[in-house]
């Protein structure tokens, strides 16, 4: 299992991939699945992942750009 240092860094770099293509809905939907592999997460998506749901329905890339970059 990876640390969670380094899961985070994988999620944020696949979420990246489709921010790139301004793919807002991929992006949300990705760090929020592999995010979720990872037991240090889960606590905390019950929280943001909403947050995330709404930068997705709204198409919001600047959001979905915070949103992923935000995780700590």
């Amino acid at each position: 299992m990876r640390t969670r240092d380094e899961h985070l860094q994988w999620c944020k770099q696949r979420a990246r991939e489709y921010l790139q293509r301004q793919e807002v809905a991929n992006a949300i939907a990705s760090m929020c699945s592999d995010l979720r592999k990872h037991p240090d997460f889960e606590g905390i998506l019950k929280t943001m992942e909403p947050i995330g749901l709404l930068y997705a329905m709204q198409n919001d890339l600047d959001g979905a750009t915070r949103f992923v970059e935000g995780f700590r």
